[in-house]
């Protein structure tokens, strides 16, 4: 099975490394394709967008999401039997079907070809999942921690901070990956917000494929550059994702 499932893997970066325009092994290793791929796509412009865009995408939906985690697991909020629905109604709408709207919304607040304009959606997007997520993580956790807590005196934000995120970091980094991953492989909403200077490598990569399209070792490269952020990051944190995606699991 690991054959089976690594043998595309291996076809990809063997494409990349070859010297040949379709992609063929010749047992000959070309790094230059990845250079030539850098250059002729301007990855170095839009690797910078996309990074910008991904880190702070990461970190407010993350504060976001264990903020309203911890008020409607921990804390109790007024009319959650309400609101927490309200919240996972974003998880159910489409991009597709509200995608014209909001361009139309967006450009008469001139928030079109802008970060902060593609920010705000990818965090309004994270968030109603990161909030249903970190809830459940925060009702794994035993009351009779907190109730300790209270009872020494510690504050709800105390409590959070010190006691319920150090004990759920591997819920956070799951987050944190997956948040990471959603926001950098986007292309849809970069290639309708954003264009020029603000383009994404997503599109940068569709460009470039478009310019390659018999190039097909320079087709991959690109390709692996592009994703090589996604795999380091989850190659850091493989151990931290699979307990954090079993701690989310045990209990809701």
């Amino acid at each position: 099975m690991a054959l089976i499932v690594l043998w595309p893997v291996a076809t990809f970066v063997t494409a990349a490394l070859s010297p040949d325009r379709a992609g063929r092994a010749t047992g000959e290793i070309r790094w230059d394709n990845f250079l030539d791929a850098w250059n002729s796509a301007d990855f170095s412009r839009s690797m910078v967008v996309s990074l910008a865009i991904t880190a702070a995408v990461v970190i407010l939906g993350v504060l976001l999401s264990i903020l309203g985690g911890y008020a409607f697991g921990v804390l109790g909020v007024m009319g959650d039997k309400v609101f927490f629905p309200l919240v996972l109604l974003g998880m159910m709408i489409s991009l597709e079907a509200i995608i014209v709207p909001l361009y139309y919304q967006f450009r008469s607040f001139g928030l079109t070809n802008n970060l902060f304009g593609i920010i705000l959606i990818h965090v309004g997007m994270g968030v109603p999942f990161g909030i249903f997520w970190m809830r459940a993580a925060f009702r794994a956790l035993p009351r009779g921690i907190f109730e300790s807590a209270e009872m020494d005196g510690a504050g709800p934000m105390r409590m959070l901070w010190s006691i319920a995120v150090p004990n759920l970091m591997p819920a956070v980094y799951t987050f944190i990956l997956l948040s990471f991953m959603w926001t950098w492989n986007d292309y849809f909403l970069s290639l309708v917000f954003l264009h020029g200077d603000n383009q994404t490598a997503t599109v940068a990569l569709g460009v470039f494929q478009g310019k390659h399209v018999t190039q097909i070792n320079l087709m991959a490269a690109g390709g692996l550059i592009v994703a090589a952020p996604v795999l380091i990051l989850y190659v850091i944190f493989q151990r931290k994702f699979i307990s954090g995606m079993l701690a989310g699991a045990i209990k809701e």
